[in-house]
């Protein structure tokens, strides 16, 4: 009889532990599972707490050592508080000149401001405008080049220059044997994928390549992409490398150490780019000519909003602002941008559909520009249809889970 009881009371305790250890489980399960789910809201970070590729000497000052280099760079291409130029002459690197993105070396020209070439007066190198009429190096540009370095920050958008700026060097550095070197920078819009994927026919230099508005990729992804799947002119490939960042993740958003172009003066502005830039194919303002681009929206007839501004020339920012001289109604953004924890990682739409509604029938809101910007006629149709911000989406998600696919093979990052 007590063997039996004994018996019993093994059983018992068995089954105490095996519930045990079902209960714990799913408690650490639960656990893990609501970590992983806070873990989704994006984080934001100083430009400092993240080793940029041009920080990793060891990854490929060796390999410029004995080559002519050439330099695809701009006012933030800087490694901690000194200009990479300027670290690479310490170094005793063969630097034979400078290529400059839109906005120019230096970074104080307005956008779709067209630079004179000329001399650095700081390192004496030779600069070439990669922007204008001479968008792509040429022959005669790399016939003393063994390397081209790259080292552009950008901000993650289709229609932000520097990445169709990149390809176009790729391409040539492809067709002429020159070997294309990447440091990769932080994309402070990486966190999330979204928008219409660009089609062929809509290619330009505000979108060159079939991918969505934003693209969730750092510009040394982006270069493995577009080599990769044979993207640039003919299929061609260069002879590339990236050299990566250390302490980076995809959940990011970074606060950039340096203003990547004029009129993206801060974090708000790149964290709110990605959905006003839209505005800049339609009649109405995102603050061009004020203390606060890409912080606002408004126009003289918005009946709506509690934020007033007025456009006004400044020269290197701004020359010929939109609306110039008119006081524009709108919104001020500044605290959407503030509570990005609480925002969906999505372009907004509501800013632009509501914006046609009150405007559409006082003026002609769209222009010539809109198209190009969203890459497809489809989404200046879906606004005047009156489609809703949650019926376009869904029309963005075939487009969105087939460019994913495609990204991933190329991915360098948690």
């Amino acid at each position: 009889m007590r063997a039996k009881l004994n018996y019993y009371q093994q059983q018992i305790k068995s089954r105490s532990i095996v519930l045990n250890i079902f209960f714990l489980s799913a408690l650490l399960l639960l656990i893990s599972g609501f970590i992983m789910a806070q873990s989704k809201a994006p984080v934001l970070v100083d430009y400092d707490s993240i080793v940029m590729g041009a920080e990793q000497y060891q990854q490929y000052i060796p390999e410029l050592k004995n080559k002519r280099v050439a330099l695809l760079v701009n006012h933030a291409s800087l490694v901690g508080n000194r200009h990479l130029v300027d670290v690479l002459l310490s170094k005793k690197i063969d630097m034979v000149k400078i290529f400059s993105p839109e906005h120019g070396f230096r970074g104080k020209m307005d956008a779709g401001e067209i630079f004179e070439e000329g001399t650095d007066p700081q390192s004496g190198l030779p600069i070439v405008s990669l922007y204008g009429k001479h968008k792509k190096p040429s022959e005669e540009d790399l016939q003393d080049v063994d390397i081209l370095l790259i080292d552009l920050q950008d901000v993650g958008t289709r229609f932000y220059t520097y990445i169709s700026t990149m390809s176009l060097a790729m391409e040539a550095c492809a067709e002429y044997n020159v070997e294309v070197i990447v440091l990769d920078r932080p994309n402070p819009n990486g966190y999330f994928v979204d928008g219409p994927v660009l089609k062929k026919e809509y290619q330009s230099f505000v979108g060159m390549h079939p991918v969505p508005v934003v693209y969730g990729m750092t510009i040394g992804e982006y270069a493995q992409m577009v080599n990769g799947e044979g993207w640039l002119k003919d299929g061609v490939q260069c002879e590339l490398q990236v050299v990566n960042l250390a302490k980076y993740n995809r959940n990011m958003i970074v606060k950039l150490k340096v203003a990547p172009s004029p009129n993206l003066p801060n974090w708000k502005s790149v964290y709110l780019y990605p959905s006003l830039c839209f505005f800049e194919g339609t009649v109405v303002s995102v603050g061009r000519g004020t203390k606060y681009p890409f912080q606002v929206y408004g126009h003289p007839d918005l009946p709506f909003g509690d934020f007033s501004f007025l456009p006004q020339s400044i020269p290197g920012k701004s020359s010929h602002p939109k609306l110039q001289g008119e006081v524009c109604y709108g919104q001020y953004l500044s605290g959407y941008a503030g509570n990005y924890t609480n925002n969906p990682a999505e372009i907004n739409l509501t800013w632009l559909i509501s914006s046609y509604k009150y405007l559409s029938s006082k003026t002609e809101f769209f222009n010539n520009y809109f198209d190009k910007l969203a890459g497809t006629e489809e989404l200046k149709k879906q606004i005047i249809a009156g489609k809703s911000p949650q019926d376009i989406r869904e029309s963005w998600q075939e487009g969105l889970e087939a460019f994913k696919k495609i990204r991933e093979k190329y991915l360098l990052y948690d």
